[in-house]
């Protein structure tokens, strides 16, 4: 199956899309990796739904990843004698660590962590930003706050802290026992929520030895502040905009959007753009003109992903939003601008081998009007370099490795096959043109490029490049 857009699709199974037929109808309008939330799937669950990708994944033919969403800490208040309050803008509220039912004058927060960080001027937003209030007096086991915005709340209502650093992990009891069990099936990436620091994915990375690739959610103001360092020690970003845009100001978000996509751009590293992408299709047949904008944008900023959520887990519309996604990448990135505004925001290579090689390989292909780019890479570290240009011809990910296949479906532009490894230099060169030819990317007479690691089979060690004419029969000509 070869798809007619570089841009990725994430989509997310839930409800509405977890039987195996819904799957496979997910995958042929589009869906490139799927997503499992572990905010709502059991171990059971989780472990059917893997089973039932790897079965359509079977019968395509063509490696497809799978994304485990931890749940992260879920921070919440308690619970109310008459199920909820309204409060008045201006009056005290408190929060503490009372257990009795909450009134109008106070409610149970069952976080000492919080109690004991917030400080006189912090804000708390409840219930993603409805009721906001402010912190004016700490006592150690309660906050004497006051209600600025909003006025009302229930039990159990989320509770977002902007401007506090709470000494949490991003790991919480649930997110470790889900992490063992996602590990165990062979998910290709976990994605992290709610990170704040460098040392959050530190810890996910002891656990997960390297059996699944690492996304940090940015989400959170204290991981913006410390994007670089996040970025260094994560695999790949997703810029997770609805709570981004509860604890920021939701006019910065589009920028911190930009900001995220390109540092991720310029480290080679893959980044998906998410959150209410096509939202109203939740419940119609169609987007809005502001939600095609939306994800024409993060096409045209060069993401490597875009992200469904409750589209395609619980909405009525789930394969026709997966088909529109994939209709407007493609729109997008056939009008005449794109490559322009691609082109514009290649970061200079870095002073190694393999980005070199990456450079000269696109530079060549342009130059010359080569079909593809086929890149060998047995640990994804040569598909990722040759995706980091941004190359206008198609980049093919030959590996042996089913794993690195599946993860590299993740990035943008990459085509990835399974496939033996070659037995020396010439059969590479064979190789690669017959797959070319039967892929749909070359015909007879057509020419590629190939870059590869030699000696063979040694991973990360990009250092040679070679240009193939395809034969008749599919291989290597003259």
């Amino acid at each position: 199956m070869k798809r007619n857009r570089k841009v990725k699709i994430l989509a997310t199974l839930g409800p509405a899309s977890s039987e195996k037929e819904q799957i496979a109808a997910l995958h042929k309008a589009g869906a490139d990796v799927f997503r499992i939330n572990m905010s709502h799937a059991d171990h059971d669950l989780m472990r059917t739904l893997v089973a039932r990708i790897r079965d359509v994944e079977k019968e395509a033919e063509r490696p497809i990843g799978i994304l485990a969403d931890l749940q992260g800490p879920k921070l919440r208040v308690g619970t109310f004698a008459d199920k909820g309050v309204t409060l008045e803008v201006g009056q005290d509220f408190t929060l503490d660590d009372d257990e009795a039912p909450g009134d109008k004058t106070r409610v149970h927060l069952p976080h000492p962590e919080i109690l004991k960080s917030v400080e006189p001027g912090h804000r708390l937003l409840i219930d993603d930003g409805r009721l906001q209030l402010v912190c004016v007096e700490t006592t150690g086991n309660a906050l004497k706050c006051r209600v600025v915005a909003g006025n009302k709340i229930s039990n159990r209502k989320g509770v977002s802290l902007p401007d506090t650093d709470l000494p949490l992990g991003a790991l919480t009891e649930k997110d470790r026992k889900d992490l063992e069990a996602v590990l165990e099936t062979g998910v290709d990436w976990i994605a992290l929520s709610f990170v704040q620091r460098p040392e959050d994915l530190a810890d996910v990375r002891k656990v997960a030895r390297g059996r699944a690739a690492l996304m940090a959610k940015i989400e959170k103001p204290q991981a913006v502040k410390r994007l670089g360092e996040i970025l260094e020690l994560s695999d790949a970003l997703m810029v997770a905009r609805g709570d981004l845009g509860v604890e920021m100001p939701i006019e910065s978000v589009p920028g911190i959007q930009k900001q995220i996509t390109r540092a991720c751009r310029r480290a080679g590293k893959p980044v998906v753009v998410a959150t209410q992408m096509l939202e109203s299709m939740i419940s119609a047949p169609v987007p809005t003109r502001a939600e095609v904008s939306d994800v024409a944008t993060a096409v045209f900023e060069g993401a490597d992903a875009v992200m469904l959520s409750a589209e395609s887990a619980a909405g009525e519309y789930p394969v026709e939003a997966v088909s529109m996604m994939d209709s407007i990448a493609t729109k997008v990135e056939r009008d005449p601008t794109y490559a322009n505004i691609v082109n514009a925001q290649r970061s200079e290579p870095e002073s190694t081998g393999a980005d070199a090689i990456s450079l000269a390989s696109r530079q060549i292909a342009e130059t010359l009007n080569l079909s593809a780019i086929v890149t060998y890479t047995s640990s994804g570290t040569t598909g990722l370099r040759a995706a980091r240009e941004r190359p206008h011809v198609p980049i093919i990910a030959l590996s042996p490795v089913v794993e690195t296949a599946r993860r590299l479906s993740l990035v943008w532009g990459t085509h990835c096959v399974v496939s033996a490894d070659a037995s020396d230099l010439d059969d590479m060169v064979d190789r690669a043109c017959r797959i070319a030819f039967e892929e749909k990317f070359a015909k007879p007479g057509d020419r590629v490029i190939i870059t590869a690691g030699v000696p063979l089979r040694t991973p990360g060690a990009t250092n040679m490049l070679r240009i193939a004419y395809v034969g008749s029969d599919g291989l290597s000509g003259i």
